[in-house]
């Protein structure tokens, strides 16, 4: 597994160990990964630059989950140089090695916005609409064209203990004010993380994925001002909601994104994602990956998120 030190990277890990699998993880920072050396995780110090250490991580695995990438980058160079090029010495590694199954998880930002009604399948052209989207489109070309096994899996916006990125959704319901893009219609696809873990161990385990995309996520969809209110009703509050127009919210983005640039930082407000959260829709269809390993997701937003909550508050978060 890489990117088993992440919010998802470690759910998926939970999985595996539930399952009675042997784990090996590529790491750059042995502190930061010494609890999952505690539950008996194998670890290969190195980053998707360190070849010999690829080739140390990948030797003897029957499947290779590749979550490690950048979910916010300066440049569109650098999402490529990750999210693309990381991908192609892991990818080139495991094949190498005869890994018998590449699992790629993927984004929902590789495929782009949809209309509402009309979730992606797996089957369509990608059409991403910002630079971590292509970079991650990027990404799945160079999968494509192993001489292994793959998979890839596209999750939408995830959710559930351990997020820092929906825990500021989470933090604005808990005090009652909650600002949305738009008007607050924007219709999601969501996927409680422990089930995208779920979801990513059926999808490299089973015959039927074998060089295919799915979407993994719950089907039901929301929207945005919809969100906000499960979520502010699992925290026991009544969330008012603030629109900001596509005006507003692109001078916003652009002060963040400004800021983050002198500061030299990435951030994930930046001026290139408004095409991002201002679109109609991002829906996935998770019934193809239903069909072809049985795997369903478990909770839909109103369980999930008094789950997360509940999480966040006993963490001392909230």
């Amino acid at each position: 597994v890489t990117g088993a030190t992440g919010f998802v990277g470690g759910h998926l890990v939970d999985a595996l160990l539930a399952r009675g699998d042997a784990v090996t993880a590529l790491v750059r920072s042995v502190a930061k990964a010494k609890e999952l050396a505690r539950r008996g995780v194998t670890l290969v110090v190195g980053d998707l630059d360190d070849c010999h250490a690829l080739e140390k991580a990948v030797a003897g695995q029957d499947v290779v989950y590749h979550l490690a990438g950048l979910i916010a980058a300066r440049t569109e160079s650098e999402f490529i140089d990750v999210n693309r090029d990381g991908t192609r010495r892991i990818a080139t590694a495991a094949a190498s090695a005869g890994v018998g199954r590449f699992v790629l998880v993927s984004s929902l930002a590789a495929a782009g916005p949809t209309v509402p009604g009309k979730p992606f399948d797996g089957t369509e052209p990608g059409r991403p609409v910002t630079r971590y989207g292509r970079s991650k489109l990027a990404a799945e070309a160079v999968v494509r064209e192993l001489s292994i096994p793959w998979t890839i899996v596209r999750p939408p916006a995830v959710y559930g203990p351990g997020d820092r990125e929906m825990y500021r959704v989470f933090r604005a319901a808990s005090l009652g004010v909650a600002p949305v893009f738009g008007r607050g219609q924007q219709v999601l696809s969501l996927v409680f993380a422990p089930d995208l873990a779920e979801g990513i161990v059926a999808a490299g385990t089973s015959e039927g994925t074998v060089g295919r995309i799915f979407h993994a996520c719950h089907p039901e969809a929301v929207t945005t001002r919809e969100m906000v209110a499960a979520i502010g009703r699992a925290a026991g509050r009544r969330v008012t909601v603030v629109p900001i127009p596509k005006p507003i919210g692109r001078v916003l983005l652009w002060t963040t994104d400004t800021a983050a640039r002198i500061a030299r930082r990435a951030t994930v407000l930046s001026l290139d994602k408004a095409a991002e959260f201002f679109a109609d829709a991002w829906l996935g269809d998770p019934a193809p990956l239903t069909a072809a390993t049985g795997w369903t997701a478990a909770h839909d937003l109103a369980a999930g998120a008094r789950i997360t909550f509940d999480w966040y508050r006993a963490n001392r978060w909230l």
